[in-house]
């Protein structure tokens, strides 16, 4: 069995160009899967939704503290997907301090359609949304998905058990998933 490929999409990113001056110096950029992933190994881990409690208390924070560890390891580059826009995706990266984790809108949700992780959450008001996993990429070839647990639309629960930062880390390491992990610290937006 040939192993998977990741979904080739372009993303409608935003980045900084000086050049524009004023309080938005922004510009439109397309970022293709090639961009992100081609030539290099990348960790993703996708999530329901920015400024949402578990997303911005445990999710994104534990990546980023531990950044140098997966670097350590190899990895090039992590990302946070969702299916948020570029500017909502700039605004809650900004608010948590992420500096080290890259944030990847899929405004659209092609992305996350296309690795079939686009879920109905409309029994919480947000409509289509990925589904949280967590995955490592080598060169566009996906090596290893921990995909949450109840996977299906309008889920009433957030499982939140394996797109974890330890769980990844553990993996890489060869060790097993701790027991016990960082709790979920209460938000406050």
């Amino acid at each position: 069995m040939t192993p998977e490929k990741v979904p080739s999409v372009v993303f409608k990113t935003r980045v900084r160009d000086e050049s524009i001056g004023g309080d938005n110096p922004f510009k439109w950029q397309d970022t293709t899967s090639d961009d992100i992933f081609a030539g290099k190994k990348v960790i993703i881990f996708a999530l329901p939704g920015a400024f949402t409690p578990t997303c911005s208390s445990t999710h994104l924070p534990r990546y980023e503290e531990l950044y140098d560890q997966f670097a350590a390891q190899g990895v090039d580059d992590i990302y946070c997907l969702s299916v948020n826009d570029a500017f909502v995706m700039f605004q809650w990266g900004k608010h948590i301090g992420a500096d080290k984790v890259k944030m990847l809108p899929d405004g659209s949700g092609e992305f996350t359609r296309k690795m079939g992780m686009l879920v109905d959450k409309d029994n919480l008001g947000f409509g289509m949304r990925s589904w949280r996993y967590s995955m490592l990429v080598n060169d566009s070839t996906i090596e290893k998905v921990f995909i949450e647990p109840d996977f299906g639309d309008n889920c009433p629960t957030d499982p939140f058990e394996v797109s974890d930062a330890d769980t990844m880390l553990a993996w890489m390491k060869g060790e097993a998933a701790p027991a016990e992990k960082p709790e979920r610290n209460a938000f406050v937006g």
